[in-house]
């Protein structure tokens, strides 16, 4: 076995130790393909109020600019789909599946904290920066190539034996290491189920998403009031949505994820309809000190709830 394959090994044996269900490993390379699409995707105004998303363009597209001497890129996917529904709870109001537990942020990058620290101690002093939804890195993308799965309609990235309910993570590292097949095959096939479930119609074409219509954008990133225009159709989605994941055939293989961070907050899905009308500072401060609902701030979860406009009784 040659270092390239050695490399290859520890990496997948290490995320499997550190709980991650899938990694693959692509040669870390500009992405010349995705060039167009995300000048493209810019050009059209999709990405709405995220202007981060127009800085670090050739970042973006190649990794050795983002780490010295880059030669491996990691794409690693660990599983927040929950035990315990908060639809199943007393609340009409919806989160977004990811925020029921502790902020994946701070869970995932101690992981990969650790996985850099294990690579060092087995191979010695490398060079390497790890990701998880931060800094202009493609993750769905690396992740494809990486063989992990291809990219839906609803330009999520599916996974065969799980859907996509996962948390996408990546390591950058200046280490050979044997790549993986890429996902060359897409198993949509002729489904629409995500673009004819979307009520805002966000999903513009197959893999192509209007951000400044997309529902997480409106509830998460939009910092001003949501346009009237959206009125009625947010069904009751006041962090997050996961409307075209949910309708989603393959997230039929879905199953719970057995990480105690990402347990259902007990508070939170013990909330009702009054709870989230009612709720003051201090109780959003202390319900969501720890998920990842504190991005939206008090202000913001009340003016989407607020948005939300609930004409029926409390309860």
């Amino acid at each position: 076995m040659n270092p390239a394959e050695k490399h290859s090994q520890l990496l997948k044996s290490t995320a499997k130790r550190l709980g991650f269900d899938f990694c693959g490993i692509a040669k870390a390379e500009f992405l010349e393909e995705e060039a167009p699409k995300l000048e493209e995707w810019l050009n059209r105004n999709y990405k709405g109020q995220m202007g981060y998303l127009a800085n670090h363009f050739d970042k973006r597209l190649d990794p050795t600019k983002l780490v010295e001497g880059a030669k491996t890129v990691v794409s690693l996917i660990y599983n927040y789909y929950p035990a315990q529904k908060l639809s199943e709870g007393k609340s009409d109001i919806k989160l977004a599946k990811y925020a029921y537990g502790a902020d994946y942020h701070e869970v995932i990058r101690e992981k990969l904290t650790e996985f850099l620290e294990i690579l060092r101690e087995e191979i010695g002093e490398i060079n390497g920066r790890s990701f998880v939804d931060s800094a202009p890195v493609m993750e769905r993308q690396w992740a494809q190539k990486a063989g992990l799965g291809w990219l839906g309609k609803n330009s999520l990235l599916l996974n065969r034996e799980m859907g996509s309910f996962f948390f996408l993570a990546e390591l950058i590292l200046d280490l050979e290491a044997s790549p993986d097949l890429p996902m060359a095959k897409d198993y949509c096939g002729t489904c629409t189920a995500c673009i004819d479930a979307c009520p805002t119609d966000a999903i513009v074409q197959p893999g192509v998403v209007d951000g400044s219509k997309c529902i997480s954008y409106l509830t998460i990133e939009l910092k001003e009031a949501i346009p009237n225009e959206f009125a009625g159709k947010m069904e009751n989605w006041a962090f997050g949505c996961d409307i075209c994941q949910d309708v989603c055939p393959w997230n039929r293989f879905s199953k719970p994820n057995s990480e105690p961070a990402f347990q259902t907050n007990s508070e939170l899905a013990g909330f009702t309809n009054r709870e989230w009308i009612e709720m003051t500072e201090e109780t959003f401060k202390r319900v969501f000190s720890k998920s990842a609902v504190k991005r939206t701030k008090f202000q913001g979860i009340k003016r989407n709830v607020d948005f939300l406009n609930f004409k029926k009784p409390l309860n």
